[in-house]
């Protein structure tokens, strides 16, 4: 299954174009220290950063649910287990973060 092709294919633009705004976010927040912004409003900024990335890390599970897990557990034996397995991971990772 390691070839086939990631379940964000289909929205790959938008999750570029999601991941280029965080980008120019994150160069924002540099700007704001190193023009010494008060500490409230970078914080404000890293909140909102912060958002932004786990909008793009909820909608790659959601692609990764949606495509890799079901075609998985469709084809079944222990590729299904292995992708759950990845999924449940991967979700403990985002909630413990």
């Amino acid at each position: 299954m390691a070839d086939e092709q990631p379940g964000y294919s289909d929205d790959k633009i938008a999750v570029l174009k999601r991941l280029k705004r965080v980008e120019g976010q994150v160069r924002g927040l540099t700007r704001m220290v190193e023009e010494d912004t008060y500490c409230i409003d970078v914080l404000t900024q890293v909140s909102a950063t912060t958002r932004a990335l786990e909008a793009v890390a909820l909608k790659l599970l959601d692609e990764h649910l949606a495509h890799c897990v079901v075609n998985a557990a469709r084809a079944g034996g222990p590729e299904a287990d292995i992708k759950v397995k990845e999924a449940s991971d991967a979700i403990a990772r985002l909630v413990r973060s």
